[in-house]
């Protein structure tokens, strides 16, 4: 994919989680410039307004290289997600509602629909309030991450990884679905969350290309004609 496609896959990106309800006024989508340690990063404003003009360029140390805008604040996220994760090709930050509530209540993402399976049980807590604006917070933020593709940020919002920006905007939704069924679950009575033996039968299942590419599809469509 040329970098052209990837910045439009930004915007698109960023229209749909707006679109969607799962950003506002905040949060932002980015995309590793392939082979390298720069990404491209949009300016501090709603992800609703994005454009490719207006794209930044930045690298895992925090330097802007292209791009006349300001970064948004929380850029050290995805530089230092980036520099701790070199097979991370797309990084995004928002706040999800579900997924906030349930992070306050000292909870992660527990599968109990298909769609959720994706996560297993793999969803990380990271539990200091504040926003990510230093270098040693991003790398904080970079090691409760791990190996995985998702973590919540109790009362703040996510971080979702992945091999590209569509994966990664899909990856979202689903995981504030998952949040969603989760709360409206426990609230009903006690949830019968999937085993561990359940999930090895239903993850590939989810996580096929296909799947992601079909919600795709459907959500970029959805964001164009609204």
């Amino acid at each position: 994919m040329d970098i052209e496609q990837i910045k439009q896959d930004i915007v698109t990106a960023s229209h749909v989680l707006h679109q969607q309800g799962i950003a506002a006024a905040f949060g932002h989508v980015s995309a590793r410039i392939p082979g390298t340690d720069r990404f491209i990063f949009p300016p501090r404003m709603s992800p609703a307004l994005v454009q490719i003009d207006n794209l930044l360029e930045l690298d895992v140390d925090g330097r802007q290289l292209a791009g006349a805008g300001r970064p948004n604040t929380e850029f050290w996220i995805h530089a230092r997600i980036y520099k701790a994760r070199p097979d991370v090709q797309s990084v995004c930050h928002v706040h999800p509602p579900s997924c906030v509530v349930l992070s306050s209540l000292g909870e992660t993402i527990r599968p109990l629909h298909a769609s959720g399976a994706v996560f297993k049980n793999n969803v990380q807590v990271f539990d200091h309030i504040t926003l990510i604006r230093t270098r040693e917070l991003g790398d904080q933020v970079a090691a409760t991450l791990g190996p995985h593709e998702a973590m919540l940020l109790r009362g703040h919002g996510v971080n979702i990884t992945g091999k590209d920006v569509r994966r990664v905007c899909v990856l979202t939704l689903w995981m504030e679905e998952a949040a969603s069924y989760q709360l409206r679950a426990m609230s009903a009575g006690k949830p019968r969350y999937f085993t561990a033996e359940e999930l090895a039968v239903i993850h590939p299942q989810v996580s096929a290309e296909e799947v992601s590419n079909r919600a795709w599809e459907y959500f970029s469509s959805r964001a164009k004609q609204s």
